[in-house]
């Protein structure tokens, strides 16, 4: 390892792109650089569904980064993703993950802003500095796009728009997952921490999941066919069939199991949108996963479940079944992660490189056309990341 301007890390990136070097999860002063490079760089990030802010008033507390972050579902219907600081003296605006407020007030001195950023009041006005005006002080709005109620912000005026920057091939299914019109209801949360550089929880790919999970065998669960679709900024997506067996020995009550289906999949898709978010929708459960780095090392995701608004009563009991029970994070299908995430961030401190292998056809090539069960799909994103920040490939 060497130093760009005697503090940026640089890394001898191998010349072949299967190749990644083991110490992009473990290097110092890795962190801060990829907080200026992508995470508030030309990228979106998902904060919000409208439907875990219903409400005017209703507002819920993200992450951006290190910087926090909150939606709020303004008097006026719209929804807004503020810095959460106050414009005075940068006081935290919001506390808990989420709630109901008519203003948003900040304790210290008293500044009050309305639900849709503006400053309205501010004690001792009157002896503040000559040139002070309210309209100069309100809040930090971010630039924000919504797709099907999910919205999302970004840090940069640079950042293309949202189905530019996702593509049709990413944006088609993530419309799907979002149960095709985005009316949804929030059933809940699972919040975890993983032990694991972000980069180490995000590296996932379709090369594993009948091989770790052992789930899929003692369920007797047939995958069917499907595809992993790949874009040039690191965007991937799963879409695959599922055949359900007729009978479950392993549970007592297999109807955890049933797969009523829409119109919307043929049974799982799994989307992980660049640099760290995965969004699923498996057999009936509607998930999306927002991912909060805690700097170099951990990882904590909210695992937000989703009900759609046509549902009767059955099919919302069946989904708040599904949902934790199935991917959450000690799911019967995915418990298995939590440990993997760990034992891969613990492996990662040796020497040398992490070699993808199944689905490599040419080893100083970034496909974009991958099987089903090809660990290649990750290869685009790696691809992202050195670009992003500024690593120079090794010659051949």
């Amino acid at each position: 390892m060497s130093t760009k301007n005697n503090s940026t890390p640089s890394l001898d990136w191998p010349a072949k792109t299967n190749h990644v070097p083991k110490e992009v999860f473990e290097m110092e002063g890795l962190w801060e650089e990829e907080l200026k490079n992508i995470f508030y760089g030309e990228e979106w990030h998902p904060i919000v569904h409208r439907a875990e802010i219903p409400n005017p008033g209703d507002y819920k507390a993200a992450q951006l980064g290190e910087i926090n972050v909150f939606a709020v579902h303004g008097d006026d219907g719209e929804i807004r993703v503020f810095q959460n600081t106050c414009t005075h003296r940068g006081t935290s605006l919001v506390t808990e993950s989420s709630g109901n407020k008519k203003e948003l007030e900040c304790p210290y001195h008293r500044w009050l802003f309305n639900l849709e950023g503006d400053l309205v009041g501010c004690p001792g006005d009157r002896e503040f500095s000559p040139d002070f005006d309210k309209k100069d002080y309100g809040l930090l709005k971010l630039r924000v796009e919504a797709f099907y109620g999910l919205y999302f912000a970004t840090m940069s005026d640079k950042t293309p728009p949202l189905k530019e920057y996702f593509g049709e091939s990413f944006y088609e299914p993530l419309q799907r997952l979002l149960g095709g019109d985005g009316r949804l209801n929030l059933i809940g949360y699972q919040k975890v921490i993983y032990d694991c550089n972000w980069k180490a929880y995000c590296d996932n790919d379709g090369y594993h999941g009948a091989l770790l999970h052992k789930a899929f065998a003692m369920l007797n669960w047939q995958g069917g066919q499907g595809t992993q679709i790949v874009t040039k900024n690191g965007h991937l997506c799963f879409d695959s069939e599922l055949t359900m067996p007729d009978h479950v020995d392993a549970l007592e009550d297999g109807s955890i199991l049933d797969f009523k289906g829409t119109e919307t999949s043929n049974g799982s898709i799994v989307l992980m949108s660049f640099p760290i978010t995965v969004y699923t929708k498996h057999m009936d459960m509607l998930n999306i996963r927002y991912s909060f780095p805690k700097g170099p090392k951990g990882v904590e995701v909210h695992y937000a479940y989703f009900s759609h608004q046509d549902d009767d009563d059955e099919m919302v009991r069946h989904r708040i079944r599904q949902s934790s029970n199935l991917l959450g994070p000690c799911g019967l299908i995915s418990m298995e992660d939590a440990s993997v995430f760990s034992r891969i961030d613990k492996g990662n401190r040796t020497q040398g490189d992490a070699i993808f292998q199944k689905g490599v056809k040419d080893e100083y090539a970034i496909p974009l056309e991958v099987g089903q069960t090809d660990e290649t799909g990750n290869l685009a994103r790696w691809e992202r990341y050195r670009e992003l920040m500024g690593f120079e490939r090794r010659a051949k």
